[in-house]
């Protein structure tokens, strides 16, 4: 049987007003429209639910047995169809799961985390790595939020730059050129890429092409992390972002130079897939990162 849940609204207001007037009224139905209503709720459950009795009209013991029940069911049904536009913080319980390369993990999560947590201690974070090939994760839901430089040409996602970060390059304390680095010094010393994708060249190689220049890539790895690592033990040079990166570049005891050229400043990225536009703790979260990447590059 399809079951006409419109019914349920019609027999809770005749329940509760104990007349057809009454119920019309609430409703804002004319009395003849309810009146065949209840002849259809009649129909359905075999009882006569209202009987008149002298100048009223009297609910019948199974309306009466059934009173709260068809009342809870409605107000759920509203609350439903009406979702609360409201964000008790305190109360939020919820796991997010956010995906970002090394770099953005180490500089701007453990404030993220600590935001969180003052505001809403009942949520959790889940901090994954990047994949080395692009996933379907933030369309099924798997991921809530991607941090990187990589924007979504989809129009079922969303996009958003937070901030960009300027090129450095980093080396070891002692390194060759750790005085003057010019653009012919920083081509003729090794370099180490970062690509999770495990590319071998980078925008500034076409830049030294118009030079006449061309760097040794000795290597390329996944995470800054690793770069790092490198650069520590070596004389290779790593180009990678100056603000995002002081964590690891602090960490591993290194230095930074600024990029002797001109080159675009690499952006920070949030992505999320429309499905969240209007869910208020994803927009809560959203906005949480929004300030902690700005307060991580001091704009």
């Amino acid at each position: 049987m399809q079951a006409d849940l419109n019914l349920l609204v019609v027999l809770d207001a005749l329940l509760e007003e104990g007349s057809v007037m009454g119920a019309a009224e609430r409703l804002h139905l004319s009395s003849p429209a309810v009146s065949r209503t209840l002849g259809r709720i009649r129909k359905v459950t075999g009882d006569d639910i209202l009987v008149r009795t002298g100048h009223s009209m009297t609910p019948t013991p199974y309306a009466l047995g059934i009173a709260e029940e068809v009342h809870r069911l409605v107000r759920q049904a509203n609350a439903v169809l009406t979702p609360s536009r409201e964000l008790e913080l305190t109360n939020l319980e919820r796991t997010f799961t956010l995906q970002c390369h090394d770099a953005l993990a180490s500089s701007v999560v453990p404030a993220l985390i600590a935001r969180i947590a003052e505001q809403a201690p009942g949520v959790r974070l889940r901090v994954l790595a990047e994949h080395s090939t692009d996933t379907d994760d933030l369309r099924h839901g798997r991921v809530d939020l991607e941090l990187g430089g990589d924007s979504p040409d989809l129009p079922e996602f969303r996009s958003e730059t937070l901030g960009t970060d300027p090129l450095a390059v980093v080396l070891r304390s002692g390194h060759p050129g750790a005085g003057d680095l010019d653009l012919p010094t920083y081509a003729a010393h090794p370099h180490v890429l970062v690509s999770r994708r495990g590319r071998l060249t980078a925008p500034i190689d076409d830049l030294l092409a118009t030079r006449g220049l061309h760097r040794r890539v000795i290597a390329t790895v996944a995470t800054v992390h690793s770069a790092l690592q490198i650069a520590a033990a070596s004389d290779a040079l790593v180009t990678t972002t100056a603000i995002l990166c002081r964590p690891l570049v602090e960490a591993f005891g290194l230095i930074t130079r600024p990029l002797p050229a001109e080159s675009p400043e690499a952006p920070v990225n949030c992505n999320w897939h429309q499905r969240y536009d209007s869910d208020l703790a994803h927009a809560w979260l959203r906005d949480q990162v929004r300030a902690t990447v700005a307060e991580v590059l001091g704009i």
